[in-house]
C-alpha cells in the first residue's frame, strides 16, 4: 500500500478503506502520493473519499468498471481501432410521412390515443452560454410573439395530449421526467415553481440530477486530480446517455410500468417544433410495434447530421444506430459503395437524419436495462499532444449518448424510424449568432433566429394546407443570417394539437397578410372568413367558445433589427437579431365561459 495512504488508513471508515484498496488495485496510487501524515488536512482527506464514493455509486458497476472501461477504450483510441470494423451498412426500415396526407392523419389519431400510456423524458442538462444566453436553455423563449419559453411549450403540449387522449374520461396524468445537471438543477426547479409548473401537478414532474464522471490523465486511465486541490478529482459531464441509468436506478421506470404505461418518449431541450411531430410518431410506434423508434428528418448527403443506419457484422450481429456524418461516408466507401454518402433519386440520402428524439416501448426497455443496469456503450475522445498519442493536451473522460441505447439490443428487437419533413419537426437552437453567420449558405443555422422563424413558417404552412390564404415569405437578414419571414402565427398546443383539430377550427375564406401577427391563446377559438392585415391577439379561457371573422386591419407589429453586440438590448433579443415594435394591435380577451363572436 502506498506509504502515505498506509499512514492515514486508520482515519478511514470500513467503506472508505475498501474503496482505497480498489483504487490501489486499479493503478491509482498516484492519488495519495502527496498526502501528509494523520493530523494534517484530515477533513480534506475525508472529503476526498466522500467524492470518490459519490463517483463510485453513480456509475453502473462503480469506479472499478469505469477505470477498466477507460483502459480498454483508451487503448483502442491509441491503436486507431475503427469501431465499425467488420460491419456493413444498409438502409434500415422505417416510415416516411408527409404532413397532411391520409396516413399521417391516421397515425396522428392513433398517437393521441396512445399518449395516455406514455411518459416523457426531457434531457436538459445544458446552459445557454453557447448561445449567448446566461440562463438555462429551457427558460429561453421559443418565440418572442408570446414569449413562451421552451419548457412551457413542452409542458403545455404534454397537457394537451393528456386532455385529448382521455376522450371525456377522467384524465390520466402523463408523467414528465427532466434530467438536469449541477448547472441546471436549481434553476429548473425554480422556473417550475415560479410558474406553478406551467399547469402540471408538481407530482407529475420528477427531476433527476446527472452526476459528472472522473477525468483521466493518461492512457493508463489514471484519475486526474484538480490542479488547484490535491484532495479533489477533476470531473466533467458524461453525456446525455446517463439518462437511461438514472431512469433505471431511480425506480421511475418500474413505477411507470406498474401504472400501466407503455411508451417512453425522449426529447431534447430546444426544438420548438418537436411536438408537431410527436402524435404521428407515437402512432407509428404503436402501429408498427417498434421497441425503438428514432425520429428523423430527410438528410442531404454529407450534411452535418448523423444518419440512421443498419449495421450488420460479419459474425451475424446487427443493429440500427446513429452513425455520425463524418463516419458514414468512409464506412460506405469501405463497404462497396464507391461514391460513399450520396443522394438517392429522391434528392436526399437514403440514410435519414437523426434528431435525437426516441420513442421506446417500456416493457422491452426495462428488460434491456435490467441486463445492463442502464450502462450505454461509451466512447473516449482524447486530445493528444502529438502523433505518438502518448500524452493528452488536457484530461479526458468517457462519454455516452442517449441515442446509442440500441447498440446492445438483441437482433430480435424491432428498431425503426419515422421521417418527418424538417419544416415540421426540427429547428433546434444550439448555435450563437456569430457561429450561425459563418454557416455555409443553404445549410441550417440552428440559431435562436432560425428557431423562432421556423415556428412561424411551420404554423403558416399548416394553416395554408388547412385552406387559409397566406402569401409567400420574404427573405430578410438578421444577425448575418438570411431567413424566411412568414406571418407571425402562434397558437397554444391545445388549440392545434393535430392537423385534424386545426382543420376543424378553420373554415370559409380566410387570409392573413405577410406582415401580420396572429396569436391564438385559447382552446375553442374558431376562425371563419377572417381577413387579417395587422396584429390580432385572441385570449380566451378554455370554456369560452369564440368565433373569429370579418376584416381586421391595423398597423400591426413591425420587425426591427437588433445587433447581437448591442448590450442595451436584452440577451433574449440580441441572440435573435430582431425585436417586435408593437405599433398597433387588436386584442380580444374572454375571461368567462360562454359563446362569443368577434367580428370587428
Amino acid at each position: 500500500m502506498a506509504s502515505t495512504l498506509a499512514d492515514n488508513f486508520n482515519l478511514l471508515s470500513p467503506q472508505q478503506q475498501d474503496v482505497s484498496k480498489m483504487l490501489l488495485e486499479n493503478g491509482q496510487s498516484h492519488l495519495f502520493n502527496d498526502w501528509p501524515p494523520p493530523g494534517v488536512d484530515d477533513d480534506h482527506k475525508k472529503a476526498f473519499f466522500d467524492q470518490i464514493i459519490r463517483l463510485d455509486s453513480s456509475y453502473p458497476g462503480g469506479l472499478e468498471a469505469y477505470i477498466k472501461n477507460a483502459k480498454r477504450l483508451l487503448a483502442d483510441s491509441k491503436a486507431g481501432v475503427n469501431p465499425f470494423d467488420g460491419f456493413t451498412p444498409s438502409v434500415p426500415t422505417g416510415e416516411t410521412l408527409t404532413f397532411g396526407e391520409e396516413n399521417f392523419i391516421k397515425f396522428e389519431e392513433t398517437g393521441v390515443q396512445e399518449a395516455r400510456k406514455a411518459a416523457f423524458v426531457l434531457v436538459a442538462g445544458g446552459l445557454g452560454e453557447r448561445l449567448g444566453y446566461s440562463g438555462i436553455k429551457v427558460a429561453l423563449p421559443a418565440e418572442t410573439t408570446t414569449e413562451t419559453c421552451f419548457l412551457q411549450n413542452y409542458i403545455e403540449s404534454i397537457l394537451a395530449l393528456q386532455e385529448a387522449s382521455s376522450q371525456g374520461e377522467s384524465q390520466t396524468q402523463i408523467p414528465l421526467a427532466i434530467m438536469t445537471s449541477d448547472d441546471t438543477h436549481g434553476r429548473t426547479l425554480e422556473l417550475l415553481e415560479l410558474n406553478s409548473y406551467f399547469g402540471m401537478e408538481p407530482t407529475q414532474v420528477t427531476l433527476l440530477k446527472q452526476e459528472k464522471v472522473a477525468c483521466l490523465d493518461d492512457n493508463d486511465a489514471r484519475l486526474a486530480l484538480d490542479p488547484q486541490n490535491k484532495y479533489k478529482i477533476q470531473t466533467k459531464p458524461h453525456g446525455h446517455g446517463d439518462v437511461h441509468a438514472l431512469l433505471y436506478s431511480s425506480g421511475l421506470l418500474k413505477a411507470w410500468y406498474d401504472a400501466g404505461l407503455k411508451w417512453v418518449l425522449f426529447f431534447q431541450d430546444t426544438n420548438g417544433l418537436l411536438f408537431k411531430a410527436i402524435p404521428a410518431s407515437l402512432g407509428v410506434s404503436a402501429t408498427k410495434q417498434y421497441h425503438v423508434n428514432s425520429l428523423a428528418v430527410p438528410r442531404k448527403a454529407k450534411e452535418a447530421i448523423g444518419g440512421i443506419t443498419r449495421l450488420t457484422h460479419s459474425d451475424g450481429r446487427s443493429m440500427v444506430i446513429n452513425v455520425e456524418y463524418n463516419q458514414l461516408d468512409p464506412l460506405l466507401r469501405a463497404s462497396g459503395y464507391p461514391d460513399g454518402d450520396v443522394n438517392s433519386e429522391t434528392g436526399f440520402s437514403p440514410f435519414p437524419g437523426n434528431i435525437n428524439q426516441l420513442i421506446l416501448e417500456l416493457g422491452p426497455y426495462i428488460e434491456e436495462l435490467t441486463k445492463t443496469g442502464g450502462a450505454i456503450q461509451e466512447f473516449v475522445n482524447p486530445k493528444y499532444k502529438d502523433a505518438s498519442k502518448t500524452s493528452f493536451k488536457s484530461s479526458t473522460r468517457l462519454e455516452c449518448m442517449m441515442q446509442d441505447y440500441p447498440k446492445t439490443l438483441p437482433p430480435s428487437a424491432r428498431v425503426g424510424f419515422t421521417v418527418m419533413e424538417t419544416w415540421l419537426a426540427y429547428a433546434p437552437v444550439k448555435n450563437n449568432a456569430e457561429d450561425a453567420a459563418k454557416v455555409p449558405k443553404g445549410n441550417p443555422y440552428h440559431s435562436a433566429t432560425s428557431g423562432e422563424m421556423a415556428i412561424y413558417r411551420a404554423n403558416s404552412i399548416i394553416l395554408k394546407k388547412a385552406g387559409v390564404q397566406i402569401p409567400d415569405p420574404e427573405l430578410k437578414v438578421f444577425n448575418g443570417q438570411e431567413v424566411e419571414v412568414w406571418p407571425r402565427i402562434t397558437w397554444k398546443p391545445k388549440w392545434g394539437l393535430t392537423y385534424s383539430l386545426i382543420k376543424s377550427k378553420v373554415s370559409g375564406n380566410c387570409s392573413i397578410s405577410q406582415n401580420s401577427t396572429l396569436a391564438i391563446k385559447g382552446q375553442k377559438v374558431f376562425i371563419e372568413n377572417l381577413s387579417l392585415d395587422g396584429a390580432l391577439i385572441i385570449d380566451a379561457v378554455d370554456d369560452a367558445e369564440v368565433n373569429v371573422g370579418g376584416s381586421v386591419k391595423n398597423n400591426g407589429w413591425s420587425i426591427e433589427n437588433v445587433n447581437y453586440k448591442d448590450t442595451s438590448e436584452p440577451e433574449v433579443l440580441r441572440i435573435r437579431g430582431f425585436k417586435f415594435n408593437k405599433v398597433e394591435q387588436q386584442e380580444a380577451k374572454y375571461s368567462e365561459p360562454g359563446k362569443f363572436s368577434f367580428k370587428p
